[in-house]
């Protein structure tokens, strides 16, 4: 029978694994459907799972409060809409790989950090935090690799969409934990899903998309499938339990073990390669956020040994 730590490291890498891999997922399926209308079909299943689960597990699975349904709106357009509409069009280029898409989202929690200490009058970011903020950054434009005499070549504008996205997820975040709202997780998250969804539906029409052009394979339904119930549905279950178990700090760490699962998957079926850039701007990256979590990460090291944190 699994202990308790082995319990949390396993699921720790099958969520790593199932988000990894949704980006190879994204890739696939967009042989078959239009970008935008790809991800709002992706919310609409996942939204409705999600509010299934919050019916059965949270004590208010509606929003009543003004409050409340900013919280929802705040996801919906950040976290759900923004986010996923210029992820799924940024990977519509052949240049942003599975592995790459999964380094440049992995700058989230690094950019979450910076935009915290605007947002947030309690939060102050020190020397430190800014070179890791700054490295970061370096991260993103080692991967977009521009060309000075042709910057909308060799996928730089593509990347820079999904930089974009993770930016926005980033913003999302913090403007939720500045909001007064204590809404469950599982209810925001299910509200957001479906009202994002419902955003994205109305952008791809805006962006001419047509329900027409999609083909429906087997190789479209089974990446739909597996980005709404496995990467959505399942792989937000585990997170939420995660998140409680061991605490934002070491759930972070998802977003960097994430590419390593994306890179494989995508040379798996999809037989994408990794190059030296992508490898370089993961280490700039990663690098960022161990500078600006690093007394929060010295503190849990610290609690996991019974020391008491460091004034």
């Amino acid at each position: 029978m699994l202990t308790g730590t082995s319990r949390n490291a396993l699921l720790f890498v099958l969520l790593s694994a199932i988000w990894g891999s949704a980006f190879m997922a994204i890739n696939l399926g967009l042989d078959f459907f239009p970008a935008v209308t790809f991800a709002a079909l992706r919310y609409d299943v996942a939204g409705v799972i999600m509010l299934g689960y919050a019916a059965w597990v949270a004590d208010n699975p509606v929003p009543t409060t003004r409050s409340e349904w900013g919280q929802v709106t705040i996801g919906a357009v950040f976290l759900i809409a923004v986010y996923h509409a210029f992820l799924f069009i940024g990977q519509t280029d052949a240049e942003v790989t599975s592995a790459v898409a999964a380094v440049l989202v992995s700058l989230s929690p690094v950019l979450t950090t910076g935009f915290a200490r605007v947002l947030l009058p309690a939060e102050r970011l020190t020397v430190v935090g800014v070179l890791g903020l700054l490295l970061g950054l370096v991260g993103v434009v080692v991967l977009a690799n521009p060309d000075p005499s042709n910057l909308a070549g060799q996928g730089t504008v593509s990347k820079l969409l999904v930089f974009i996205a993770a930016g926005s997820f980033a913003f999302g975040s913090v403007l939720i934990r500045r909001s007064n709202a204590s809404l469950e997780i599982e209810t925001l998250e299910g509200w957001a899903m479906l009202l994002g969804g419902l955003l994205m539906h109305v952008l791809a029409l805006g962006l001419g998309e047509s329900p027409a052009a999609i083909e429906w394979t087997t190789e479209a339904l089974v990446a739909l499938m597996y980005l709404s119930v496995v990467a959505s549905a399942l792989g937000f279950l585990i997170y939420f339990d995660l998140l409680e178990r061991l605490g934002p700090i070491e759930i972070n760490l998802v977003s960097y073990v994430a590419p390593v699962f994306a890179a494989i998957s995508g040379w798996i079926f999809l037989s994408e390669g990794v190059s030296l850039a992508t490898v370089a701007g993961f280490v700039f990256i990663f690098t960022g956020f161990l500078l600006i979590k690093r007394r929060a990460i010295q503190d849990e090291i610290r609690r996991q040994r019974g020391i008491p944190a460091a004034d």
